[in-house]
Protein backbone atom coordinates (compact mmCIF):
# COMPACT_ATOMS: atom_id res chain seq x y z
CA UNK A 1 0.00 0.00 0.00
CA UNK A 2 2.79 2.33 1.36
CA UNK A 3 4.29 2.56 -2.62
CA UNK A 4 1.23 3.90 -3.96
CA UNK A 5 1.02 6.94 -1.31
CA UNK A 6 2.27 9.55 -3.86
CA UNK A 7 -1.20 8.28 -5.89
CA UNK A 8 -3.35 7.90 -3.03
CA UNK A 9 -2.86 11.80 -1.56
CA UNK A 10 -4.26 13.03 -5.23
CA UNK A 11 -6.72 10.27 -5.79
CA UNK A 12 -8.18 9.91 -2.33
CA UNK A 13 -9.90 13.65 -2.50
CA UNK A 14 -10.67 13.63 -6.07
CA UNK A 15 -12.91 10.06 -5.62
CA UNK A 16 -14.18 11.82 -2.11
CA UNK A 17 -15.14 15.03 -4.11
CA UNK A 18 -17.46 12.77 -6.45
CA UNK A 19 -19.00 10.92 -3.43
CA UNK A 20 -19.94 14.03 -1.39
CA UNK A 21 -21.69 15.47 -4.19
CA UNK A 22 -23.64 12.56 -4.99
CA UNK A 23 -24.37 11.83 -1.29
CA UNK A 24 -25.17 15.34 -0.23
CA UNK A 25 -27.90 15.34 -2.95
CA UNK A 26 -29.03 12.12 -1.03
CA UNK A 27 -28.50 13.45 2.65
CA UNK A 28 -26.71 17.00 2.74
CA UNK A 29 -25.53 15.68 6.57
CA UNK A 30 -23.50 13.15 4.43
CA UNK A 31 -21.51 15.70 3.16
CA UNK A 32 -19.28 16.96 6.33
CA UNK A 33 -18.42 13.25 7.47
CA UNK A 34 -17.51 12.02 3.96
CA UNK A 35 -14.61 15.16 3.51
CA UNK A 36 -13.76 14.76 7.18
CA UNK A 37 -12.48 10.93 6.23
CA UNK A 38 -10.90 11.80 2.62
CA UNK A 39 -9.03 14.71 4.65
CA UNK A 40 -7.91 12.28 7.07
CA UNK A 41 -6.75 9.56 4.74
CA UNK A 42 -4.93 12.45 3.04
CA UNK A 43 -3.23 13.35 6.34
CA UNK A 44 -2.37 10.26 7.13
CA UNK A 45 -1.24 9.35 3.69
CA UNK A 46 1.09 12.57 3.52
CA UNK A 47 2.54 11.43 6.64
CA UNK A 48 3.24 8.17 5.94
CA UNK A 49 4.91 9.58 2.51
CA UNK A 50 7.18 12.01 4.21
CA UNK A 51 8.55 9.06 7.01
CA UNK A 52 9.39 6.58 3.63
CA UNK A 53 11.28 9.83 2.23
CA UNK A 54 12.98 10.49 5.53
CA UNK A 55 14.05 6.40 5.63
CA UNK A 56 14.19 5.35 1.94
CA UNK A 57 15.10 8.73 0.12
CA UNK A 58 13.33 10.12 -2.93
CA UNK A 59 10.20 8.04 -4.03
CA UNK A 60 9.08 7.71 -7.59
CA UNK A 61 5.66 7.01 -8.37
CA UNK A 62 4.17 6.58 -12.15
CA UNK A 63 0.70 7.43 -12.80
CA UNK A 64 -0.66 4.01 -14.40
CA UNK A 65 2.43 2.50 -14.41
CA UNK A 66 3.89 4.75 -17.53
CA UNK A 67 7.07 5.88 -17.34
CA UNK A 68 8.39 9.49 -18.18
CA UNK A 69 8.40 10.75 -20.69
CA UNK A 70 5.33 9.15 -22.09
CA UNK A 71 3.30 9.66 -18.54
CA UNK A 72 3.38 11.42 -15.91
CA UNK A 73 5.60 10.31 -12.66
CA UNK A 74 5.33 11.83 -9.54
CA UNK A 75 8.59 12.89 -7.75
CA UNK A 76 8.55 13.06 -3.53
CA UNK A 77 11.83 14.39 -1.85
CA UNK A 78 12.16 15.87 1.23
CA UNK A 79 11.00 19.43 0.15
CA UNK A 80 7.64 18.45 -1.42
CA UNK A 81 6.82 15.83 1.50
CA UNK A 82 7.56 17.91 4.22
CA UNK A 83 4.90 20.40 2.27
CA UNK A 84 2.17 18.23 1.75
CA UNK A 85 1.93 17.00 4.98
CA UNK A 86 1.80 21.13 6.17
CA UNK A 87 -0.86 21.84 3.21
CA UNK A 88 -3.13 18.34 4.58
CA UNK A 89 -3.00 19.24 8.37
CA UNK A 90 -4.05 22.53 7.62
CA UNK A 91 -6.78 21.42 5.25
CA UNK A 92 -8.00 18.96 8.21
CA UNK A 93 -7.43 21.22 11.24
CA UNK A 94 -9.57 23.45 8.88
CA UNK A 95 -12.13 21.50 8.16
CA UNK A 96 -13.01 20.02 11.59
CA UNK A 97 -12.65 24.02 13.41
CA UNK A 98 -14.69 25.52 10.50
CA UNK A 99 -17.97 22.80 10.42
CA UNK A 100 -20.17 25.27 12.93
CA UNK A 101 -19.50 28.27 11.05
CA UNK A 102 -20.10 26.15 7.17
CA UNK A 103 -23.44 24.99 8.54
CA UNK A 104 -24.79 28.31 9.28
CA UNK A 105 -23.35 29.87 6.40
CA UNK A 106 -24.11 27.41 3.64
CA UNK A 107 -26.95 25.28 5.10
CA UNK A 108 -28.69 25.22 1.54
CA UNK A 109 -25.51 24.58 -0.31
CA UNK A 110 -23.80 22.08 1.85
CA UNK A 111 -22.43 19.63 -1.14
CA UNK A 112 -21.13 21.91 -3.43
CA UNK A 113 -19.21 24.01 -1.06
CA UNK A 114 -17.94 20.48 0.46
CA UNK A 115 -16.82 19.09 -2.70
CA UNK A 116 -15.43 22.71 -3.95
CA UNK A 117 -13.30 22.44 -0.11
CA UNK A 118 -12.01 19.21 -1.03
CA UNK A 119 -10.77 19.84 -4.98
CA UNK A 120 -9.36 22.44 -3.43
CA UNK A 121 -7.36 20.18 -1.66
CA UNK A 122 -6.64 17.67 -4.36
CA UNK A 123 -5.30 20.59 -6.94
CA UNK A 124 -2.58 21.61 -4.45
CA UNK A 125 -1.54 18.36 -3.04
CA UNK A 126 -1.18 17.78 -6.77
CA UNK A 127 1.06 20.91 -7.22
CA UNK A 128 3.06 19.50 -4.61
CA UNK A 129 3.88 16.27 -5.63
CA UNK A 130 3.92 16.45 -9.25
CA UNK A 131 7.15 16.16 -11.24
CA UNK A 132 5.55 17.21 -14.25
CA UNK A 133 5.75 20.46 -15.07
CA UNK A 134 2.66 20.27 -17.46
CA UNK A 135 0.85 18.42 -14.91
CA UNK A 136 1.79 20.83 -12.09
CA UNK A 137 -0.66 23.47 -14.78
CA UNK A 138 -3.59 21.65 -14.59
CA UNK A 139 -3.91 20.63 -11.37
CA UNK A 140 -3.07 24.74 -11.05
CA UNK A 141 -5.97 25.46 -12.48
CA UNK A 142 -7.85 22.50 -10.37
CA UNK A 143 -7.09 24.70 -7.57
CA UNK A 144 -7.56 28.30 -8.66
CA UNK A 145 -11.08 27.39 -10.12
CA UNK A 146 -12.18 25.95 -7.01
CA UNK A 147 -10.68 28.49 -4.85
CA UNK A 148 -12.12 31.13 -6.99
CA UNK A 149 -15.89 29.54 -6.43
CA UNK A 150 -15.07 29.53 -2.87
CA UNK A 151 -14.28 33.00 -2.11
CA UNK A 152 -16.82 34.65 -4.41
CA UNK A 153 -19.79 32.50 -2.30
CA UNK A 154 -19.99 35.02 0.49
CA UNK A 155 -22.29 37.80 -0.16
CA UNK A 156 -21.25 41.35 -0.48
CA UNK A 157 -18.11 42.16 -2.39
CA UNK A 158 -17.01 38.84 -2.13
CA UNK A 159 -17.96 37.89 -6.13
CA UNK A 160 -16.86 41.16 -7.49
CA UNK A 161 -13.10 40.43 -5.78
CA UNK A 162 -13.44 36.88 -6.95
CA UNK A 163 -13.67 38.40 -10.15
CA UNK A 164 -10.89 40.40 -9.78
CA UNK A 165 -8.83 37.24 -8.61
CA UNK A 166 -9.83 35.48 -11.80
CA UNK A 167 -8.38 38.17 -14.06
CA UNK A 168 -4.99 38.13 -11.98
CA UNK A 169 -4.73 34.86 -11.26
CA UNK A 170 -5.57 33.46 -15.28
CA UNK A 171 -2.60 35.79 -16.01
CA UNK A 172 -0.27 34.52 -14.05
CA UNK A 173 -0.86 31.21 -14.76
CA UNK A 174 -1.02 31.98 -18.27
CA UNK A 175 2.83 33.08 -18.30
CA UNK A 176 3.54 30.04 -16.32
CA UNK A 177 1.55 27.73 -19.10
CA UNK A 178 3.70 29.78 -21.88
CA UNK A 179 7.04 29.53 -19.99
CA UNK A 180 6.57 26.01 -19.79
CA UNK A 181 5.83 25.90 -23.82
CA UNK A 182 9.18 27.36 -24.33
CA UNK A 183 10.94 24.78 -22.36
CA UNK A 184 8.85 22.01 -23.86
CA UNK A 185 9.99 24.30 -27.82
CA UNK A 186 13.85 23.48 -26.74
CA UNK A 187 13.85 20.15 -24.65
CA UNK A 188 11.13 17.98 -25.98
CA UNK A 189 10.55 17.34 -22.40
CA UNK A 190 7.94 18.33 -19.52
CA UNK A 191 9.36 16.05 -16.87
CA UNK A 192 11.27 18.12 -14.21
CA UNK A 193 13.93 15.44 -13.64
CA UNK A 194 14.37 15.70 -17.62
CA UNK A 195 14.39 19.39 -17.96
CA UNK A 196 16.63 19.47 -15.37
CA UNK A 197 19.23 17.19 -17.06
CA UNK A 198 18.94 18.55 -20.43
CA UNK A 199 18.52 22.51 -19.70
CA UNK A 200 22.52 22.91 -18.59
CA UNK A 201 23.30 22.76 -22.30
CA UNK A 202 20.95 24.99 -23.57
CA UNK A 203 21.75 27.52 -20.66
CA UNK A 204 23.17 30.85 -23.20
CA UNK A 205 19.57 29.82 -25.21
CA UNK A 206 17.16 32.87 -25.32
CA UNK A 207 14.06 30.94 -25.25
CA UNK A 208 15.52 29.68 -21.83
CA UNK A 209 16.24 32.86 -20.15
CA UNK A 210 12.53 33.48 -21.47
CA UNK A 211 11.38 30.98 -20.10
CA UNK A 212 13.08 31.08 -16.79
CA UNK A 213 11.35 35.04 -16.55
CA UNK A 214 7.83 34.37 -17.87
CA UNK A 215 7.58 31.39 -15.30
CA UNK A 216 9.04 33.27 -12.19
CA UNK A 217 6.63 36.41 -13.44
CA UNK A 218 3.68 33.97 -13.24
CA UNK A 219 4.41 32.71 -10.03
CA UNK A 220 5.23 35.97 -8.38
CA UNK A 221 1.48 36.90 -9.52
CA UNK A 222 0.32 33.59 -8.52
CA UNK A 223 1.50 34.11 -4.82
CA UNK A 224 0.91 37.77 -4.29
CA UNK A 225 4.43 38.75 -4.37
CA UNK A 226 4.68 42.85 -3.94
CA UNK A 227 3.58 44.85 -6.21
CA UNK A 228 1.72 41.84 -7.97
CA UNK A 229 -0.30 41.74 -4.96
CA UNK A 230 -3.35 43.52 -5.73
CA UNK A 231 -5.86 40.53 -6.01
CA UNK A 232 -4.65 39.57 -2.39
CA UNK A 233 -5.87 41.98 0.30
CA UNK A 234 -9.89 41.70 -1.10
CA UNK A 235 -10.29 38.34 -2.14
CA UNK A 236 -8.78 36.96 1.48
CA UNK A 237 -10.27 39.58 3.36
CA UNK A 238 -13.69 39.37 1.44
CA UNK A 239 -14.22 35.84 1.49
CA UNK A 240 -16.81 33.45 4.02
CA UNK A 241 -14.68 33.01 7.10
CA UNK A 242 -13.79 29.40 6.55
CA UNK A 243 -12.82 30.06 3.25
CA UNK A 244 -10.51 32.34 4.39
CA UNK A 245 -8.88 30.42 6.98
CA UNK A 246 -8.25 27.46 4.27
CA UNK A 247 -6.75 29.50 0.61
CA UNK A 248 -4.92 32.16 3.14
CA UNK A 249 -2.75 29.59 5.06
CA UNK A 250 -1.66 27.26 1.61
CA UNK A 251 -2.07 29.25 -1.90
CA UNK A 252 0.35 31.45 -1.25
CA UNK A 253 3.11 28.83 0.69
CA UNK A 254 2.06 26.32 -2.28
CA UNK A 255 3.04 28.95 -5.03
CA UNK A 256 6.40 29.69 -3.32
CA UNK A 257 6.60 26.21 -3.06
CA UNK A 258 6.58 25.88 -6.89
CA UNK A 259 9.04 28.41 -7.19
CA UNK A 260 11.87 27.13 -5.11
CA UNK A 261 10.79 23.71 -6.98
CA UNK A 262 11.41 25.14 -9.99
CA UNK A 263 14.48 27.18 -9.51
CA UNK A 264 16.04 24.37 -7.50
CA UNK A 265 15.15 21.16 -9.61
CA UNK A 266 14.38 22.67 -12.90
CA UNK A 267 16.15 25.71 -14.08
CA UNK A 268 18.77 24.18 -11.06
CA UNK A 269 20.78 26.89 -8.83
CA UNK A 270 23.88 27.42 -11.48
CA UNK A 271 21.24 29.03 -13.49
CA UNK A 272 18.92 30.74 -11.22
CA UNK A 273 21.44 32.17 -8.55
CA UNK A 274 24.60 33.02 -10.76
CA UNK A 275 24.29 32.95 -14.43
CA UNK A 276 20.84 35.25 -14.74
CA UNK A 277 22.28 37.01 -11.71
CA UNK A 278 18.60 38.59 -10.08
CA UNK A 279 19.61 37.46 -6.43
CA UNK A 280 20.08 41.53 -5.66
CA UNK A 281 16.79 42.74 -7.38
CA UNK A 282 14.71 39.85 -5.64
CA UNK A 283 15.51 40.66 -2.25
CA UNK A 284 15.64 44.21 -2.80
CA UNK A 285 11.93 43.55 -4.57
CA UNK A 286 11.26 41.29 -1.05
CA UNK A 287 12.53 44.21 1.31
CA UNK A 288 9.62 46.25 -0.59
CA UNK A 289 6.95 43.74 -0.13
CA UNK A 290 8.15 43.54 3.52
CA UNK A 291 7.88 47.28 4.46
CA UNK A 292 4.79 47.74 1.90
CA UNK A 293 2.71 44.73 3.53
CA UNK A 294 3.80 45.89 7.02
CA UNK A 295 2.73 49.48 6.66
CA UNK A 296 -0.42 48.59 4.44
CA UNK A 297 -1.27 46.83 7.66
CA UNK A 298 -0.64 49.23 9.82
CA UNK A 299 -3.09 51.17 7.97
CA UNK A 300 -5.98 49.51 8.66
CA UNK A 301 -8.71 49.02 11.14
CA UNK A 302 -10.16 45.93 10.15
CA UNK A 303 -8.79 42.40 11.43
CA UNK A 304 -8.38 40.38 8.20
CA UNK A 305 -7.53 42.54 5.86
CA UNK A 306 -5.05 43.35 8.39
CA UNK A 307 -3.76 39.89 8.39
CA UNK A 308 -4.25 39.60 4.67
CA UNK A 309 -1.52 42.37 4.76
CA UNK A 310 0.70 40.72 6.89
CA UNK A 311 0.72 38.19 4.39
CA UNK A 312 1.68 40.19 1.81
CA UNK A 313 5.28 41.01 3.99
CA UNK A 314 5.01 37.26 4.88
CA UNK A 315 5.62 36.40 1.18
CA UNK A 316 8.63 38.67 1.31
CA UNK A 317 10.02 36.95 4.25
CA UNK A 318 9.86 33.53 1.90
CA UNK A 319 10.91 35.19 -1.37
CA UNK A 320 14.22 37.26 -0.02
CA UNK A 321 15.22 34.37 2.12
CA UNK A 322 15.53 31.95 -0.98
CA UNK A 323 16.83 34.53 -3.32
CA UNK A 324 20.04 35.12 -0.63
CA UNK A 325 20.85 32.16 -2.05
CA UNK A 326 22.92 30.32 0.45
CA UNK A 327 21.82 27.27 2.76
CA UNK A 328 20.45 29.53 5.76
CA UNK A 329 18.58 31.50 4.32
CA UNK A 330 16.76 28.85 1.99
CA UNK A 331 16.20 26.82 4.96
CA UNK A 332 14.69 29.81 6.54
CA UNK A 333 12.57 30.41 3.40
CA UNK A 334 11.25 26.52 3.88
CA UNK A 335 10.78 26.13 7.35
CA UNK A 336 8.60 29.70 7.13
CA UNK A 337 6.19 28.00 4.83
CA UNK A 338 5.42 25.58 7.27
CA UNK A 339 5.55 27.56 10.20
CA UNK A 340 3.29 30.60 7.89
CA UNK A 341 1.21 28.04 7.27
CA UNK A 342 0.14 27.07 10.61
CA UNK A 343 0.34 30.50 11.87
CA UNK A 344 -2.10 31.69 9.03
CA UNK A 345 -4.29 28.77 10.37
CA UNK A 346 -3.95 30.30 13.48
CA UNK A 347 -4.94 33.68 13.36
CA UNK A 348 -7.48 33.18 10.74
CA UNK A 349 -9.71 30.72 12.38
CA UNK A 350 -9.33 33.45 15.62
CA UNK A 351 -10.82 35.73 13.54
CA UNK A 352 -13.29 33.61 12.43
CA UNK A 353 -14.33 32.77 15.95
CA UNK A 354 -14.72 36.54 16.96
CA UNK A 355 -16.17 37.93 14.07
CA UNK A 356 -18.64 35.29 14.94
CA UNK A 357 -19.65 36.71 17.89
CA UNK A 358 -18.93 40.17 17.93
CA UNK A 359 -20.47 40.57 14.24
CA UNK A 360 -17.71 42.54 12.49
CA UNK A 361 -14.13 42.38 11.79
CA UNK A 362 -13.45 46.01 13.26
CA UNK A 363 -10.64 46.15 15.41
CA UNK A 364 -12.29 48.88 17.52
CA UNK A 365 -15.04 46.72 18.42
CA UNK A 366 -13.27 44.16 19.64
CA UNK A 367 -13.46 45.75 23.50
CA UNK A 368 -13.55 43.43 26.47
CA UNK A 369 -13.19 40.26 24.34
CA UNK A 370 -10.67 38.40 26.72
CA UNK A 371 -13.52 38.76 29.14
CA UNK A 372 -15.97 37.13 26.66
CA UNK A 373 -14.00 35.12 24.79
CA UNK A 374 -11.01 34.07 27.02
CA UNK A 375 -9.69 30.79 25.11
CA UNK A 376 -9.99 32.06 21.41
CA UNK A 377 -7.94 35.31 22.33
CA UNK A 378 -5.30 33.40 24.72
CA UNK A 379 -4.90 31.13 21.38
CA UNK A 380 -4.78 34.82 19.73
CA UNK A 381 -1.97 36.04 21.51
CA UNK A 382 0.28 32.73 20.71
CA UNK A 383 -0.22 33.55 17.02
CA UNK A 384 0.60 36.74 17.37
CA UNK A 385 3.32 36.40 19.22
CA UNK A 386 4.54 33.34 16.70
CA UNK A 387 3.91 36.18 13.83
CA UNK A 388 6.05 38.84 16.02
CA UNK A 389 9.16 35.82 16.68
CA UNK A 390 8.96 35.39 20.11
CA UNK A 391 10.65 32.10 21.08
CA UNK A 392 9.66 29.77 21.57
CA UNK A 393 7.14 29.96 18.89
CA UNK A 394 8.48 28.88 15.64
CA UNK A 395 7.79 32.36 14.36
CA UNK A 396 11.21 32.88 15.84
CA UNK A 397 13.16 30.13 14.23
CA UNK A 398 12.52 30.96 10.69
CA UNK A 399 13.11 34.04 11.32
CA UNK A 400 16.44 33.34 12.93
CA UNK A 401 17.51 31.49 9.76
CA UNK A 402 16.61 34.20 7.51
CA UNK A 403 18.08 36.73 9.41
CA UNK A 404 21.36 34.53 10.03
CA UNK A 405 21.19 33.81 6.24
CA UNK A 406 21.29 37.69 5.54
CA UNK A 407 24.24 38.45 7.34
CA UNK A 408 25.96 35.63 5.42
CA UNK A 409 24.82 36.94 2.52
CA UNK A 410 26.01 40.16 3.29
CA UNK A 411 22.07 41.39 3.02
CA UNK A 412 21.77 43.96 5.83
CA UNK A 413 18.80 45.40 4.14
CA UNK A 414 16.88 42.50 4.59
CA UNK A 415 18.05 41.75 8.01
CA UNK A 416 16.29 45.40 8.56
CA UNK A 417 13.45 45.07 6.66
CA UNK A 418 12.75 42.06 9.01
CA UNK A 419 13.27 43.26 11.94
CA UNK A 420 11.43 46.49 11.28
CA UNK A 421 8.48 43.96 10.29
CA UNK A 422 8.77 42.06 13.44
CA UNK A 423 8.37 45.89 15.14
CA UNK A 424 5.23 46.87 13.25
CA UNK A 425 3.74 43.56 13.67
CA UNK A 426 4.27 44.18 17.44
CA UNK A 427 2.64 47.10 17.13
CA UNK A 428 -0.09 45.66 15.37
CA UNK A 429 -1.18 42.93 17.92
CA UNK A 430 -0.57 44.97 20.78
CA UNK A 431 -2.60 46.99 19.77
CA UNK A 432 -5.46 44.51 19.74
CA UNK A 433 -4.62 43.15 22.77
CA UNK A 434 -4.64 46.69 24.37
CA UNK A 435 -8.34 47.23 23.15
CA UNK A 436 -9.49 43.43 23.98
CA UNK A 437 -7.99 43.65 27.71
CA UNK A 438 -8.37 47.29 28.70
CA UNK A 439 -11.66 48.53 27.02
CA UNK A 440 -14.79 47.16 28.33
CA UNK A 441 -17.28 45.74 25.41
CA UNK A 442 -19.91 47.83 24.88
CA UNK A 443 -23.16 45.64 23.96
CA UNK A 444 -24.55 47.65 20.92
CA UNK A 445 -27.69 45.34 20.82
CA UNK A 446 -28.11 46.49 24.46
CA UNK A 447 -28.96 49.68 26.19
CA UNK A 448 -26.51 52.32 25.87
CA UNK A 449 -23.59 51.91 28.55
CA UNK A 450 -24.21 48.09 29.30
CA UNK A 451 -21.17 46.16 29.42
CA UNK A 452 -20.93 42.19 28.38
CA UNK A 453 -19.06 40.11 30.75
CA UNK A 454 -20.16 36.77 30.41
CA UNK A 455 -18.41 34.26 28.70
CA UNK A 456 -19.77 33.74 24.94
CA UNK A 457 -17.08 31.28 23.35
CA UNK A 458 -16.88 30.02 19.88
CA UNK A 459 -18.05 26.48 19.81
CA UNK A 460 -16.37 23.98 21.03
CA UNK A 461 -15.16 22.16 17.94
CA UNK A 462 -13.69 25.43 16.68
CA UNK A 463 -11.69 25.64 19.88
CA UNK A 464 -10.28 22.35 20.23
CA UNK A 465 -8.85 23.42 16.49
CA UNK A 466 -7.63 27.07 17.96
CA UNK A 467 -5.71 24.90 21.00
CA UNK A 468 -4.41 22.23 18.47
CA UNK A 469 -3.32 24.85 16.31
CA UNK A 470 -1.58 27.02 19.29
CA UNK A 471 0.14 23.65 20.70
CA UNK A 472 1.89 23.25 16.91
CA UNK A 473 2.88 26.56 17.31
CA UNK A 474 4.72 25.63 20.06
CA UNK A 475 5.96 21.96 18.75
CA UNK A 476 7.36 23.85 15.35
CA UNK A 477 9.45 25.58 17.34
CA UNK A 478 10.42 23.11 19.53
CA UNK A 479 11.79 20.75 17.18
CA UNK A 480 12.85 23.31 14.82
CA UNK A 481 16.32 21.99 14.66
CA UNK A 482 15.19 18.64 13.94
CA UNK A 483 12.90 19.95 10.88
CA UNK A 484 15.70 21.32 9.47
CA UNK A 485 18.76 18.72 10.20
CA UNK A 486 16.23 16.07 9.09
CA UNK A 487 14.44 16.84 6.29
CA UNK A 488 14.87 20.54 4.86
CA UNK A 489 18.93 19.61 4.69
CA UNK A 490 18.25 16.76 2.92
CA UNK A 491 15.64 19.34 0.62
CA UNK A 492 18.48 21.92 -0.54
CA UNK A 493 21.29 20.40 -3.06
CA UNK A 494 24.23 19.70 -1.95
CA UNK A 495 26.47 22.24 -3.81
CA UNK A 496 24.70 25.02 -2.25
CA UNK A 497 26.48 26.79 0.96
Amino acid sequence: MSAHFPGLVIIIPLVAAFLILIGALLDRRLAFPLTALALLGSLLTAIGLLGKVIQTGVVEYHLAGWAPPVGIAYRVDHLNALVLVAVATVAFVNLMGTRELVKGLFEDRLGPFYTLYILLIAGLQGIVVTGDAFNLYVLLEIAALTGYALVGMSEGRAPLSSLNYIFIGTVGASLYLLGVGYLYLVTGTLNMADLAVRLPALYPSKVVVSAFVICLVGLCIKMGFFPMHAWLPNAYSHAPDPVSSLVAPLVTKVMIYVMIRMMLFVFTPAFAFDQMAISEPMVWLAIAAIVAGSFMALSTRRLKRMLTYIIVAEVGYMVGGFWLGNRLGISGAILHIVNDAIMTLCVFLSAAAIISKVGSDAIDDMQGLFKKMPVTMGVFVVAGLSIIGVPPTCGFFSKWYLISGAVAAGQYGFMAALLLSSLINLVLFFRIFEIAYFEPFHDHHGDHGHFVSAVQEAPFEMLVTLVVTAVLLFALGIYAGDIVSQIIDHAIPVGIT
